[in-house]
């Protein structure tokens, strides 16, 4: 059977965070998360 997935996006502090739900789970985009830290490099701070 077939997973529906939904995207859409969140607002956190003034900043747009990119969340998809595949089937009862949701995920959030790490990339997006890290830009908070590193808006230049967030791969960066995905590594460390």
């Amino acid at each position: 059977m077939k997973k529906e997935i939904i995207k859409t996006e969140m607002k956190v502090k003034d900043n747009l965070v990119r969340v998809m739900r595949v089937g009862d789970i949701d995920y959030s985009s790490l990339t997006d998360l890290a830009k908070y830290q590193n808006e230049d490099d967030p791969s960066g701070v995905i590594r460390n």
